[in-house]
């Protein structure tokens, strides 16, 4: 069976089983020190299994959302910053202020869809602001002053432009998006057919024949592209239609990407989050072994 044929299987079976990421499942272990469940992490925990990667622009550093919480990664330590709760989708909109979607923690009150969540403290706290009990975001992303989100409950891909009232942008098969830093209109995304990009504010959406089939896909302020294969491999490219590049492999089954730069791309894999400084030709673990 050649690689592509297998690629493509993969990634159709994702979208069988209702999942838009790959690895939904997780367990955080903690060691001595750690706070108890319900709160924030006092020593570095091991993560496993992430669901989506941030870098906030205030201080550089790492934010992971994971099934178990949100983590920040600063000089070779993982710390818990938020209570126990499952981050499905995640996002930075500036310097300490985030977005992220997903389901309460054991023993939190409330629907089992969490909506449309804010924080503005880094992670600490965080306030409900819309769709509880009607979205869980598996996807999201801030940018022209607009909130994105795909809800794996619907298969709705939705704008906000106060992150109170939704539109409606499509209902195509994506597993990840990402928006163009320069027009709000042109968008790519993943499917199982292969890379797609939509000129149309996501309304329609035309594959992309050049680009290889990914499973994730991220796009940088400074127009860079990145996007991941469903077996690990990391390809760039600076236009959706132009060449990718092909990149180094991950080891593993991709779990989540962004990027950064043109130079700095982030991924996730079997619960270590790996860091490119050199535009995704290799990758280093950002945590201390």
């Amino acid at each position: 069976m050649s690689r592509q044929r297998s690629i493509l299987l993969v990634v159709a079976s994702l979208f069988a089983v209702g999942l838009v990421v790959v690895g939904v499942f997780l367990a955080v272990r903690t060691g001595p020190g750690t706070a108890d469940a319900g709160g924030p992490a006092a020593a570095a925990p091991e993560m496993e299994h992430i669901h989506g990667i941030g870098v906030d622009p205030g201080d550089g550093a790492v934010y992971a959302g994971t099934h178990y919480g949100l983590f920040r990664i600063a000089e070779g330590t993982a710390t818990r910053v938020s209570e126990v709760q499952d981050y499905m989708g995640f996002t930075v909109a500036g310097p300490g202020h985030f977005l992220a979607s997903g389901h309460p923690g054991e023993g939190q009150d409330g629907p089992s869809s969490v909506g449309l969540i804010e924080s503005t403290d880094g992670g600490e706290t965080w306030e409900t602001l819309s769709l509880s009990g009607e979205a869980d975001f598996h996807a999201l992303e801030f940018r022209h002053d607009r909130v994105y989100g795909l809800n794996s409950m619907t298969g709705q891909l939705l704008t906000s432009a106060d992150k109170q009232s939704w539109e409606e942008l499509s209902q195509a098969e994506v597993a990840d998006f990402a928006v163009s830093p320069e027009d709000p209109e042109v968008l790519v995304a993943t499917t199982q057919e292969g890379l797609a990009w939509s000129a149309d504010g996501g309304a329609t959406f035309e594959i992309v024949e050049s680009a290889p089939v990914m499973v994730f896909v991220s796009w940088a302020d400074d127009g860079a592209l990145a996007g991941v294969s469903p077996d690990g491999v990391v390809y760039t490219a600076q236009e959706p239609d132009g060449e990718w590049t092909e990149g180094a492999s991950l080891g593993g089954q991709p779990e989540a990407l962004t990027i950064a730069s043109g130079a700095q791309i982030y991924a996730a894999t079997g619960g270590a989050v790996l860091a490119s400084v050199d535009g995704g030709a290799t990758f280093t673990p950002l945590l201390d072994q």
